[in-house]
């Protein structure tokens, strides 16, 4: 089987914070959404993370979205994976977050380990991902640092969470203003996969910020894990230059990639 076959990119092309004042390409309604995911398919991403907006193009958990956006990309990217969030960006209780998997039951969903026990509820969290398992809903968690990560082993050490949702964001970096992440951010993740004997157990992506995105992603491959790109976090390419769109990050992060043989 080839790395092009085993390896996962996915596109996360607008998040939750940017607008199209930050970029003209940024999609935000749901068209624009189902456009975007094409061209990223055609220019080769395996997936796309998928936050939806309201009206006014901010950011909505909102399960009707949410259905249609699933049904428009079944429709006319049939072969593309679609991941849907449940980032709470402040807004969103752990109770909220839940409540949306549950009304939509995606195929797979990402959840940030730090935002779903926010409240306390353990019992409650437990039984959320214990009821995603159950209905193949493939759960992505999504860890900020190597702390972060050791108590989400734990946790399912301990089986508050299921066994087999061993599939794992490390998010190089934060959410904040002119944030630029580097590939040695990765290094800690890599520590504890390899202290506690996990790689071979765990399935890891790797998200980045600012102009270092290309090299931090390249430095996931290298490890063996997959990719997120997009304007979510960055809009540069490697050189500095400005992507003209989603597709565009796409395409350089595959050129990259294939430079280097971890794209076939």
């Amino acid at each position: 089987m080839s790395v092009s076959e085993t390896r996962q990119i996915f596109v996360a092309p607008n998040g939750a914070r940017k607008s199209r004042k930050d970029h003209p390409a940024l999609p935000v309604s749901i068209g624009e959404i189902v456009a975007t995911a094409k061209q990223c398919f055609e220019a080769g991403a395996t997936g796309i993370h998928a936050h939806v907006r309201d009206e006014n193009g901010a950011h909505v958990l909102d399960a009707g979205l949410y259905g249609e956006l699933l049904g428009e990309l079944k429709v006319q990217v049939p072969r593309l994976k679609v991941q849907i969030t449940t980032e709470a960006v402040g807004q969103y209780s752990p109770a909220a977050q839940r409540e949306l998997v549950q009304k939509v039951k995606p195929e797979m969903v990402s959840v940030a380990l730090s935002e779903m026990f926010s409240d306390g509820e353990l019992a409650a969290a437990s039984r959320f991902y214990y009821e995603a398992h159950e209905q193949g809903i493939q759960v992505q968690h999504i860890v900020y640092s190597g702390e972060e990560f050791v108590r989400l082993t734990k946790m399912i050490l301990l089986g508050t969470i299921p066994t087999k949702q061993k599939n794992v964001l490390f998010v190089l970096g934060r959410y904040s203003e002119n944030q630029q992440s580097d590939s040695s951010m990765l290094k800690p993740f890599l520590e504890i996969l390899a202290r506690q004997r996990l790689a071979e157990s765990w399935r890891f992506m790797v998200c980045a910020f600012g102009r270092g995105e290309t090299e931090c992603l390249l430095a996931s491959a290298r490890a063996g894990g997959d990719c997120r790109v997009g304007f979510e976090n960055n809009f540069f390419h490697a050189d500095g230059r400005v992507a003209s769109d989603n597709a565009a990050r796409v395409k350089a992060l595959i050129g990259a990639l294939k430079a280097e043989q971890l794209w076939h």
